[in-house]
């Protein structure tokens, strides 16, 4: 017997649809309040967070100038192609096309770069002590891969989904309006904006300002504790790196609205405004420092040299007029981040273009620490300026002494020769008084005063040598405002006998009378020296910045003389090593008497040391090579310019260096005086036409120079004994 179903009634199916329509609606009702209520604030923030963004803004760095108000150093846009982590797809593969379809547009060129960090290769390369003085090396431009972008991604989602991560630059300005014209193709791809640094002198002040560059990786942690961010740009070399502190700028942060593919679409407000860094004025006159540029390219040239140095200096307060190192090189390699290539083919220049001369490398100072020597014969009264003593020995006028031999010091045979630079000739320089061995540059006065002879005269002594050669600051740094300063190397007997395991003889205070032995300088401290004579017997503290001023012209701290001691001579002994000074530049037979600079009176010491070099063959008769030096100031009567020029293997200083501190010298002082144009009417100089230099604030054109390079020997030399005037 078959059961038949019935149909339900229609109002019971009308009952169930609507019980069933009720319970959706109860479900989505309930969904809805849980949404809005219990999770709509967190679904709130996080559609804040994708239309919302906090990004930092970067405060300008400050502008540098020179005391004229030329601009030295100013920033430039710089155009970076970065990637947001946060805003690529989600799906990898569809991330990774994107990063592909940049790079194909990219058409990466040697200009545009990405940002990597070094390879294994590289920083085997530039592994150990940084050959920068004190600054430490920069970071490389190596090209990205998209795998290695991809590494760069997932990181970047791991710590911070929207901070760039820079893929491709600096890139031009053609390359990056493309990106920018892409973009609607391109999600998670912006173009980024930002300041580096544009060196108007390049090579012509490219060893006073320094360079900048990425933070060193094993320096971040340092910087960090600073405030610092890991990837912020800082100085590594020159005021860029000592003065960092006040030329750097506060970064600040703005809240922004993106669009669906985080593209920026106004900014919703500033929560902290960047500031801009501190503007130095340096000491440095851009126009002498181009003219002693050229004075000593052309004094390379004609000693057929490689490496030289000239430093011109206010001998009353220390302020740097002009400091040229050569051979160079160009910071501007630096402000777009320098590949590895290019950094290696610097750091292994056997020129080393990115020593500073001036105050990193070591030279015997040869005759120019003769100032020294008579300076502590006259204060500790073995002489006077009267006393005279000669190179005429038995019945000999040969220009040359002999120390006797301690071991057998009654036997002639062993006595030790010492020679003046006058031997040469086959003549000496007779009976002088202390200015004229300083105008002659007499080494057998300088000799006796410093280390006796045999048992008829004291000298000095080593100790009181040593004790005035520090006081004059040699073996010390002078305290300039620039990385890598050398202290030198005044060598005392205790010195040599844990150095050679010696015992200190008669003939090493000989060589040092001469600056000769082992006594090694830095140029800037013979200067330095000579700018205490100059001033009446005080050693200030060389300076290189004049002001720290702000945005608004306020200064915010004014750098005055600072006084490092006064030199332990009475200021009439004083007045004589002037004097002898003089008279090198205006005796008949003075050393410097070619020095001339019309209207001007000036003094000078030059110098002719020798050295010893592997590289370097020796000069005939087997007599060793020799440097070239003068130190020299003027006017003499009341000086307000000193200078220094240093040729490495540039012969005597005063065949070699002396010509190109001439031309400093008549730059210098033509610059003060500038010739007058004629008056059209009556052909008698305008009266309206300035004279000096340029007012701070003058817009005045930059002065960059090229530069001469050549191979270079080191520089840490092994000086011998004996040197010339």
């Amino acid at each position: 017997m078959s059961v038949i179903s019935r149909p339900l009634p229609p109002s019971l199916r009308i009952m169930l649809l609507r019980v069933l329509v009720v319970t959706v609606a109860v479900i989505m009702v309930a969904q809805l309040w849980k949404l809005q209520f219990l999770q709509g604030e967190g679904f709130r923030l996080r559609a804040n967070e994708n239309r919302f963004r906090l990004v930092e803004t970067t405060g300008q760095r400050g502008v540098i100038y020179d005391r004229n108000g030329h601009i030295l150093v100013r920033n430039r846009p710089s155009f970076n192609i970065a990637i947001i982590p946060g805003t690529l797809p989600d799906d990898e593969a569809e991330a990774e096309a994107v990063l592909k379809r940049l790079e194909g547009l990219i058409k990466l060129s040697e200009s545009d770069l990405p940002v990597h960090a070094a390879d294994d290769e590289t920083e085997e390369t530039t592994a150990g002590p940084p050959k920068l003085g004190s600054s430490p090396p920069p970071q490389f431009r190596e090209r990205m891969t998209v795998d290695q972008a991809m590494e760069e991604v997932n990181a970047g989602l791991q710590g911070g989904a929207y901070r760039p991560v820079v893929f491709a630059g600096p890139v031009s300005e053609e390359t990056a309006f493309a990106i920018a014209e892409a973009s609607y193709e391109l999600p998670g791809v912006e173009l980024v904006i930002e300041p580096v640094r544009e060196y108007l002198s390049g090579t012509l002040t490219s060893q006073v300002l320094g360079f900048m560059g990425p933070i060193p990786q094993e320096y971040v942690d340092d910087y960090e504790a600073e405030g610092y961010r890991a990837d912020d740009q800082v100085g590594l070399s020159g005021v860029e790196l000592t003065f960092e502190k006040a030329l750097k700028g506060q970064n600040g942060s703005r809240n922004i609205e993106v669009d669906v593919n985080g593209r920026e679409v106004r900014t919703v407000g500033d929560i902290f405004p960047s500031e801009p860094g501190d503007n130095l004025v340096l000491t440095l006159d851009a126009r002498l420092q181009a003219l002693m540029e050229e004075a000593l390219k052309k004094g390379l040239t004609q000693a057929k040299a490689n490496t030289g140095v000239a430093i011109a200096m206010d001998p009353h307060t220390g302020e740097i007029l002009g400091m040229v190192s050569l051979p160079t090189y160009d910071n501007n390699l630096f402000a777009d981040g320098i590949t590895a290539d290019e950094y290696n083919e610097l750091i292994n220049d056997e020129q080393r273009p990115l020593l500073n001369h001036a105050i990193s490398a070591l030279y015997p100072p040869g005759s120019t620490f003769k100032i020294v020597t008579a300076s502590a014969a006259l204060q500790e009264g073995v002489i006077d300026e009267r006393t005279r003593l000669g190179d005429s020995f038995d019945g000999r006028v040969d220009g040359m002494i002999y120390v006797d031999n301690r071991f057998f010091p009654d036997d002639p045979r062993y006595a030790q020769p010492f020679y003046c630079w006058i031997h040469a000739y086959g003549t000496g320089h007779y009976q002088v008084n202390v200015r004229e061995a300083l105008a002659v540059s007499c080494d057998v006065f300088m000799y006796q005063v410093a280390g006796g002879y045999r048992k008829t005269f004291e000298g000095v002594g080593i100790d009181k040598m040593d004790e005035y050669a520090e006081q004059f600051g040699f073996g010390d740094v002078t305290g300039i405002d620039l990385p890598g300063e050398n202290p030198g190397l005044v060598p005392t007997p205790r010195w040599k006998r844990l150095t050679y395991a010696e015992t200190w003889a008669a003939g090493d205070t000989y060589n040092m009378a001469i600056g000769q032995g082992a006594m090694l300088a830095t140029p800037l401290q013979v200067l330095n020296a000579t700018a205490a004579i100059a001033n009446g017997g005080h050693l200030y503290k060389p300076q290189i910045v004049r002001q720290i001023v702000d945005v608004d012209g306020k200064v915010v701290d004014d750098f005055k003389p600072e006084l490092i001691r006064d030199l332990p001579v009475d200021p009439d002994y004083v007045a004589v090593v002037q004097d002898g000074m003089w008279g090198a530049v205006n005796y008949p037979n003075g050393t410097a008497k070619a020095l001339t600079v019309p209207g001007v009176s000036v003094a000078a010491k030059t110098g002719t040391a020798e050295f010893f070099d592997p590289n370097i063959e020796l000069l005939p008769n087997n007599r060793l090579p020799t440097h070239a030096w003068i130190t020299a100031y003027a006017p003499f009567e009341d000086p307000e310019i000193a200078v220094v020029v240093f040729v490495y293997n540039g012969g005597e200083g005063s065949a070699t260096a002396l010509p190109v501190a001439q031309d400093i010298l008549r730059g210098y002082f033509a610059l003060k005086n500038p010739p007058q144009p004629a008056d059209p009417v009556d052909g008698e100089p305008a009266a309206d036409q300035p004279a000096g230099p340029a007012e701070p604030g003058a817009d005045q054109p930059a002065l960059p120079v090229e530069t001469v390079t050549a191979p270079a020997p080191a520089d840490a030399t092994t000086p011998a004994q004996g040197e010339g005037g």
